[in-house]
């Protein structure tokens, strides 16, 4: 579609991330020896849940890593979600709940088409789910953006977004 591939399986994404984490390509969340995918983590106080990716042994903090696939353009910019997400919002609060306990905690939208000058939360699909990323951004919840690269064989982290 437009310039180029739109990833829709949803369900390649965490290993494109996971792959690109641990090669070193999301500089970011360079440096950790292990890179863990699926890791049940449970707070009290929060349902129990599951995060995509937990790092460990690196330059910082052990992290947690909860990871969204991007498709939808809105001009310039792409954006998550493209649906109301009660899930996403749980994830976020676990992330902010998380960070407060001395975690590492990284909201990855990856970002799965060629357009978009930057990331922006969805205010007008979900105005919670964008609220509550602000304030869990300014609570310390990293939030990063990164483009998936697609081949006709192959897909892979590529370059930051800005994040608005």
């Amino acid at each position: 579609m437009g310039s180029g591939w739109v990833g829709v399986h949803t369900g390649r994404t965490n290993s494109v991330m996971a792959e690109g984490i641990a090669e070193g390509r999301i500089p970011p969340l360079a440096g950790y020896a292990e890179v863990r995918r699926e890791v049940r983590f449970e707070l009290e106080g929060h349902p129990r849940s599951r995060l995509d990716l937990q790092l460990r042994k690196g330059p910082r903090a052990d992290a947690l890593v909860e990871v969204k696939n991007v498709s939808l353009l809105d001009a310039e910019l792409v954006r998550f979600p493209d649906a109301v997400t009660e899930r996403g919002r749980k994830h976020l609060d676990l992330l902010a709940a998380a960070q407060a306990l001395g975690w590492r905690a990284v909201m990855l939208f990856a970002v799965n088409r060629p357009e978009g000058r930057a990331f922006a939360p969805a205010a007008a699909v979900d105005p919670d789910y964008a609220r509550r990323l602000r304030e869990v951004a300014g609570a310390g919840v990293e939030v990063l953006a990164v483009r998936i690269e697609h081949g006709p064989q192959s897909m892979r982290a590529g370059a930051l977004l800005p994040v608005e």
